[in-house]
């Protein structure tokens, strides 16, 4: 072993997907249109009296704070991708940038539903037509900034799992949750013209707070549905049981063997990862266990343990 370069025994743990840089990039540019539109909406909110308006461009001001947590996911994961202090890399820092959205994403939901409670009992007047045209602005930007972030939700998971049993699309949680946050500034902002154009045509007043309400359960259901799913990645619960099944089965290619433990993870976009135990009367080298675990799922890092059975060697030495 005397002047083998270590390198060739070690490998990077970079599982970060293809596509993170340019997600990163399409996220800083919606964040700075929901900023400015965020300016333009609270503004015209005052100065038009529309609290529908004013609240939409709350909301889209909580959504760009929310938004940076993102991009701040994505420089970090990026920033970090090589470091040795993460031992599976920082895939999950995006993750946790997902999860951290939705339940910024849920807060955002109580507050519309507190603030439009509110508007039931402190009606105002309100200069429709300024108002719907601003709000009509504020829903173009939403959908322009929908269309942007439509790439990495829609094929943001990695075809490089076609191996893996039982697989479901990987998709890009931190970018995900972006799309989620433009899908409800374009929902409040749609609302918000529909709850305005009534108030204009009908009188109806009470249309405001009310489709405040029906939005912000909407936003609460997207928001929930993101927690469940990024909360099951950081737990490492997201492995399909067929998953599991396959690894086994891999394991367990003859009678006498025996899977005392194991354990599947994910550290990347349709990237799994795997640590195995295995007790058998007959062992066979690690390597083939590893080469049978990779022929029924596609691994990116695995780990074999292979003990022989004490009562095997007990009854060997009897003999």
């Amino acid at each position: 072993m005397h002047g083998t370069d270590p390198g060739a025994w070690q490998h990077d743990h970079d599982y970060l997907g293809e596509k993170l840089e340019q997600n990163e990039r399409q996220t800083r540019l919606v964040i700075a249109l929901t900023a400015v539109m965020m300016v333009i909406e609270i503004a015209a909110g005052m100065i038009f009296g529309s609290m529908a308006l004013l609240a939409d461009g709350w909301h889209m001001a909580s959504h760009a704070s929310a938004l940076s947590i993102t991009a701040f996911a994505y420089w970090f994961a990026r920033r970090h991708r090589h470091s040795a202090r993460y031992s599976f890399g920082t895939w999950k820092v995006s993750v946790l940038g997902g999860f951290t959205s939705a339940v910024v994403l849920g807060i955002v939901a109580l507050l519309i539903v507190w603030e439009s409670v509110g508007r039931f009992f402190s009606p105002r007047e309100i200069s429709f037509d300024q108002a719907i045209g601003v709000a009509v602005v504020g829903l173009v930007v939403n959908l322009v900034s929908a269309w942007l972030l439509r790439d990495g939700h829609d094929h943001g998971h990695d075809h490089g799992h076609a191996h893996e049993p039982g697989h479901h699309h990987h998709h890009d949680h931190n970018l995900r949750a972006a799309y989620l946050h433009v899908l409800a500034d374009a929902l409040t902002s749609l609302t918000a013209i529909f709850a305005l154009l009534c108030g204009k045509l009908f009188g109806w007043g009470w249309m405001d707070p009310a489709m405040g309400i029906v939005g912000s359960l909407v936003i609460g259901r997207w928001a929930y549905g993101l927690v469940r799913q990024t909360a099951a990645v950081l737990l490492d619960g997201d492995v399909p049981q067929a998953t599991l099944d396959a690894l086994r089965d891999a394991l367990v290619a003859h009678p006498h063997d025996l899977v005392a433990d194991l354990h599947v993870w994910r550290v990347g976009p349709g990237r799994l990862a795997a640590i195995a135990v295995v007790v058998s009367d007959e062992p066979e080298p690690p390597r083939a266990y590893k080469q049978r675990m990779q022929a029924a799922v596609e691994l990116a890092h695995v780990t074999v343990e292979v003990n022989r059975c004490e009562e095997h060697d007990e009854a060997a030495s009897a003999a």
